[in-house]
């Protein structure tokens, strides 16, 4: 995993593994990695790790049993709604983007239909 500077850590841990989950990755009540072997993988600090984790158990992500390990919530609907957080929040990353190369909202769609389509197309 490649780190960006301007970024804390930790969040961008929390931010891979809610990719993770949304993707199907790590699917409903599945066991995480541990915590040693999760700074070992990405390369990071045992305590940045565990904070990562300590805040997604705190949003109710992420469920510690004791003595077994910490497991992916089982709650269908609050990682829906974790999808939608992230979409919405790329949408408005997106849409700052090319607002700010002063294109209008109908450039925007046609722009984004245009790339759907052309990517379509190269993976038929």
């Amino acid at each position: 995993m490649q780190f960006d500077d301007k970024v804390p850590i930790y969040y961008q841990i929390k931010n891979y593994l809610y990719h993770r989950m949304v993707a199907g990755e790590l699917g409903l009540g599945d066991k995480l990695p541990a915590v040693r072997q999760l700074a070992v993988d990405l390369t990071v600090n045992v305590n940045t790790v565990q904070r990562a984790l300590r805040e997604m158990i705190a949003e109710g992500y992420i469920a510690p049993q004791r003595g077994r390990g910490n497991f992916v919530t089982q709650d269908a609907a609050k990682i829906a709604t974790l999808k939608q957080q992230l979409t919405t929040t790329y949408i408005q990353d997106l849409y700052g983007q090319l607002h700010a190369l002063k294109l209008t909202d109908a450039e925007i769609i046609a722009e984004i239909k245009a790339y759907i389509q052309h990517r379509g197309d190269a993976d038929d």
